[in-house]
């Protein structure tokens, strides 16, 4: 059985606005909600997770009634982590549950249907799978001291969501205490001992934070 856990937890600091970006309209519909459709469409039966702060549920309940938003989904309260607020997620499925859980952050909805396809199918056969995409900008490394250095970026990848997992590893990995360098679910399992697979990603797969962002959304909607 798959299970998507999609956590949105922003402000909208970047953003500029008193509204979360989750909330933000592009093309006439919250982000948000273009969201779940994507994993709604690439799997009908998927099992919906949404992670969000106690305060702003609330407003997505009004939300979903004004834009008649009715595909079916569970909501887990949002922690003061991305590490709390992924292990709340999780706490809704079933302890005994087989299968695998995607983990995507909300305000990527232009995840295409076949980056969420390579990573579920991969997840299935080694037991974690993340969407990476080539970098194509030169980098440096900068030190302690402030000295940087250049790095070859053939070496590097960007890592994108939807990051999936066996269930009842991932579970079991989470029981492990909160570190610092857990900036994603990836490291989470790695930590655990797991190895994590690497598939290709999509170029549209942006995350949307900024004012700049959403003007890309834009162009990216009319596209498709």
């Amino acid at each position: 059985m798959n299970y998507i856990i999609i956590v949105a937890g922003g402000k909208g600091l970047r953003m500029g606005t008193e509204t979360p970006k989750q909330f933000l309209p592009i093309g006439g519909k919250p982000i948000l909600m273009r969201t779940i459709e994507r994993f709604r469409e690439y799997d009908k039966n998927i099992n919906i997770i949404l992670v969000l702060p106690k305060e702003q549920q609330p407003y997505w309940k009004t939300l979903c009634e004004q834009y008649d938003f009715t595909i079916e989904h569970q909501i887990a309260n949002g922690g003061r982590t991305r590490f709390e607020s992924s292990k709340n997620g999780l706490s809704l499925i079933p302890d005994n549950m087989d299968g695998v859980v995607g983990i995507h952050d909300g305000v990527r909805p232009f995840v295409s249907i076949e980056t969420i396809a390579r990573c579920y199918k991969e997840a299935e056969k080694t037991c974690a799978a993340i969407p990476v995409m080539p970098i194509t900008e030169t980098l440096r490394f900068i030190d302690k001291n402030g000295n940087s250095k250049n790095v070859f970026r053939g070496d590097y990848r960007s890592v994108q969501t939807p990051q999936v997992f066996n269930i009842t590893m991932l579970k079991m990995a989470y029981n492990q205490a909160f570190q610092a360098s857990f900036t994603d679910d990836a490291t989470v399992m790695e930590q655990f001992g797991c190895k994590v697979s690497m598939v290709d990603g999509n170029n549209e797969n942006i995350k949307i934070t900024t004012p700049t962002d959403l003007k890309t959304a834009e162009i990216f909607l009319k596209e498709t």
